[in-house]
């Protein structure tokens, strides 16, 4: 009685056992079919794309939420006043996102005309077709021509209608540019006397105290390195000018083209003496005072004492 008594409690423990363990067999089955389901789906996702999509989608949110500004939400003129910051680089991969912004002709025109200041093609009536992106890559590409070969860089602009077969639009074109290589345009320059003459007479030096003016013209027409008949013919070519931009100033001082190429010359060799670290004995103020009245006498000498102030002041005339 007591053993059959026994077994009944004891079968009851077992099947109540045996029905727990398998209910939680069958959660912790269930759950690793959910992991290995999850597992595999984030498997193929990451095999398809790459990435991880879910990521890549709450990351772009994250940045949308972060205050992206769209362009072709904002008003047109001030969205086209910040492209205008942009160089040429930045506006073509603007033009991938913003299409219809970045391709406007009014900023590549600009671009154009802040680089290039002056093009025949500016001032007659454009072809049909014509674009200010596709004269951009025009003038970018004869630049590079000029600075590798001047004279193929000018063919190049004369062939795509660019710059007319003149000497005064070859001389503004060079005045208002400054991609060009300043020794290749110099051997140009040396070369081409006809538009060395017509880029002079682009120059004012109205009002302009002889030294500064001295500097402003060799910043656009850079000096030789040497002395020779090219720098001589640059200092008579400025004398003139110069006289003919002040000629108040020239009768007061009683100053001549031969007595301003004396006082240029007399420029040059004392910022060298100045400014060569191989001179250990520089010139004093009163010597070049001396030297440059022996050379023209009708100078005054405090308007040669100036002339010396400036250059040891602000410095070389032809750097």
């Amino acid at each position: 009685m007591g053993q059959g008594l026994w077994r009944v409690a004891r079968n009851q423990q077992l099947q109540h056992q045996g029905y727990s363990g398998q209910s939680y067999l069958t959660r912790e089955h269930g759950r690793r079919l959910a992991t290995n389901s999850i597992s595999n789906t984030n498997h193929r996702k990451q095999a398809q794309g790459g990435i991880d999509i879910y990521h890549l989608l709450k990351t772009r949110k994250s940045k949308e939420q972060e205050g992206f500004i769209n362009l072709e939400m904002l008003p047109p003129e001030l969205s086209f006043t910040i492209l205008s910051y942009l160089n040429a680089t930045d506006l073509c991969l603007a033009s991938c996102v913003w299409q219809d912004l970045a391709n406007d002709e009014l900023l590549w025109q600009g671009l154009c005309k802040s680089t290039w200041g002056h093009c025949s093609i500016y001032n007659k009536n454009p072809p049909r077709g014509f674009s200010f992106r596709r004269l951009y890559m025009q003038l970018d590409e004869g630049s590079l021509t000029f600075n590798a070969n001047p004279d193929e860089g000018v063919n190049y602009f004369m062939s795509k209608g660019i710059l007319d077969d003149s000497p005064k639009e070859i001389a503004k074109f060079i005045f208002c540019t400054r991609t060009l290589n300043w020794k290749k345009l110099r051997i140009y320059l040396d070369e081409r006397r006809d538009v060395l003459d017509d880029l002079v007479t682009l120059h004012n030096f109205r009002n302009q105290f002889l030294p500064n003016a001295l500097r402003e013209f060799f910043k656009h027409i850079h000096a030789p390195e040497e002395r020779g008949e090219y720098l001589e013919t640059l200092i008579t070519k400025f004398s003139h000018r110069f006289c003919a931009c002040n000629p108040d100033l020239m009768r007061e001082l009683g100053l001549s083209p031969d007595a301003v190429y004396v006082l240029c010359y007399s420029l040059i060799l004392l910022s060298i003496d100045l400014t060569s670290p191989h001179v250990k004995n520089k010139m004093s103020k009163r010597e070049f005072i001396r030297n440059t009245r022996r050379a023209a006498q009708n100078i005054s000498e405090d308007f040669v004492g100036h002339l010396y102030d400036n250059i040891y002041l602000i410095g070389h005339v032809a750097a």
